[in-house]
């Protein structure tokens, strides 16, 4: 079992930044791949931003320039730092970890049964 914990969320106005972290722990594997989603109620969750075990990530194309992702490996860190926020960026930040497979058919395919692992999520508010 892998537990992970997100961190890092709060109330920012339009312009803001704030750095989210996800930290995991148990039985995680180091091929794992990590990611973060995101969800505003009543809507459909979406990828944000995927990090791979060969040091490869992946930013939503929507949101390049203003996130980034990173991952400190020896802390079981992962990271989402997010600059210039907006309004539109306000939603509840989920963490989820698991084989690359598994983990690529939710970030791409949408296929959000498959993580096997997720944490329980950070809001993050932007106010205009």
């Amino acid at each position: 079992q892998v537990q992970l914990v997100e961190s890092g969320g709060g109330s920012v106005q339009t312009g803001g930044s704030l750095r989210l972290s996800c930290t995991a722990s148990g039985s995680m594997y180091s091929y794992y791949s990590m990611a973060w989603f995101r969800q505003v109620p009543g809507e459909e969750r979406e990828g944000v931003a995927i990090a791979h075990s060969d040091g490869s990530t992946s930013v939503a194309d929507s949101l390049k320039g203003r996130f980034t992702i990173s991952k400190d490996n020896a802390k079981r860190t992962l990271y989402l730092q997010m600059n210039n926020l907006k309004p539109e960026d306000t939603a509840m930040y989920y963490c989820a970890t698991d084989e690359k497979l598994r983990l690529r058919d939710a970030y791409i395919s949408r296929r959000y049964n498959r993580p096997r692992y997720w944490g329980r999520g950070t809001q993050v508010t932007v106010s205009s």
